[in-house]
């Protein structure tokens, strides 16, 4: 969100002091993260402690909404594990510079390599080298279930991530999820009744009445974590990808999802790169709640499955995963007979879940090429085709014996 012009904080901030709610912290010279809104740094001798410090000076309506934000605890009665991190990035402290214009704010740190961006999950090379040897299908189902969980449970208490994307959202070694950026959720302040709203978004995440500058509500989070959720469990495909058939030019996927052309829900429409998985990857029920929203659900916001709906379809097949005995690291939907990795594996010679290709066991990998007939039914068909020559062969005597005695005769 930006405010009014003036001088960036930015330059103004680093490697200097600043204030935490009066106490005075160093920042880092150098910013962890640095985007048109804003840029984090550390404080120095605090290493669980960062500072977002807005570009632009920021406008008394977004001093306001970090006031109000400081007062509320959002999630604070939902009891957690004790390794569980913080669910959401929320404002611990305003910052504030020597004169006491304000800057931005603190708030815990969420970073490598104990909390990798969702987006991490999409590719391959990341996958291998952010979480050597952990991750696996049934892993990326369980962090669409904390996605699920988390939007269900915000809604529940009032608030909309609006700025819903694989760039917002930070994951741990446990599958555990955090959201980051709190100062751009939409929220009705309980106290006072103020309303904020959102007024950042994602293009790829964006549902259609957002893109015409609808404002942020449940049912655009709703479509948000349905094209997360498809990407997590099709390792990384975006549902609206590729390029319609007629397009004049390449499309981009915001105008996919403008025009409601989604390759998930009619693959005839679209032309995709190679190595795009096939929808049915996901199993029945989560590959239905998929096509209502990439279908009727671009255009109707009620025709969207709800966080809620996710979250039930994908917890009942948590427990129905089944595992490959041929390949570590490779687990699937309970409705496929053979693993799709393995497969994929064959045809490209790349395996998604291993860091390079696990050679089978030849006992293991016979059984899933072979139904359990075909042992015996080879063996015995060596000896079905000698038989079978050796009769040729004395027929065609028999035939020569019979001949010569008829030309005697």
């Amino acid at each position: 969100m930006t405010g009014t012009t003036g001088s960036t904080g930015t330059a103004g901030t680093a490697g200097h002091r600043i204030l935490l709610d009066g106490r005075s912290v160093l920042l880092s010279d150098r910013p962890l993260k640095s985007g048109g809104e804003a840029a984090v740094y550390t404080v120095v001798g605090d290493d669980g402690v960062v500072v977002k410090v807005y570009r632009d000076t920021p406008g008394p309506q977004q001093e306001r909404r970090l006031e109000r934000m400081l007062t509320m605890t959002p999630l604070g009665g939902r009891p957690t594990d004790r390794a569980q991190p913080s669910e959401l990035a929320w404002p611990t402290a305003q910052a504030r510079g020597a004169d006491g214009g304000f800057l931005g704010y603190a708030m815990q740190r969420f970073g490598e390599p104990d909390h990798v961006r969702l987006v991490g999950l999409f590719t391959r090379a990341q996958r291998m080298r952010l979480f050597p040897g952990r991750v696996d299908w049934r892993f990326l189902l369980g962090v669409g279930w904390n996605l699920a969980f988390m939007t269900a449970r915000m809604h529940h208490e009032g608030l909309v991530v609006g700025d819903f994307s694989s760039n917002n959202v930070v994951v741990d070694a446990n599958g555990f999820v955090t959201f980051l950026d709190c100062d751009s959720i939409a929220f009705t302040d309980p106290a006072t009744g103020e309303y904020f709203p959102c007024l950042m978004q994602t293009a790829d995440y964006c549902a259609p009445e957002r893109q015409k500058g609808g404002p942020a509500t449940e049912a655009g989070d709703d479509f948000a974590l349905a094209v997360l959720v498809y990407q997590l469990l099709s390792v990384g495909n975006h549902p609206f990808g590729g390029v319609p058939h007629d397009s004049d030019s390449q499309s981009t996927v915001k105008d996919n999802i403008a025009a409601s052309c989604s390759y998930v829900v009619q693959p005839e429409r679209v032309v995709v790169p190679r190595g795009v998985l096939d929808p049915g990857v996901l199993p029945p029920e989560l590959l239905l709640l998929a096509r209502a929203a990439f279908g009727p659900g671009v255009a109707d916001p009620a025709a969207r499955p709800s966080a809620e709906a996710w979250l039930r379809a994908l917890d009942l097949e948590r427990s129905r995963v089944r595992v490959c005995p041929a390949r570590p690291h490779h687990t699937y939907g309970s409705h496929l007979q053979a693993c799709p990795w393995c497969g994929r594996l064959e045809r490209t010679g790349q395996d998604d879940f291993n860091a390079a290709p696990a050679a089978a066991p030849v006992a293991a990998a016979a059984p899933a090429r072979a139904a359990v007939p075909a042992p015996a039914a080879a063996a015995a068909r060596p000896h079905r085709l000698r038989t079978a020559l050796l009769t040729l062969v004395g027929l065609v005597v028999l035939l020569v014996l019979l001949g010569q005695l008829l030309s005697h005769g």
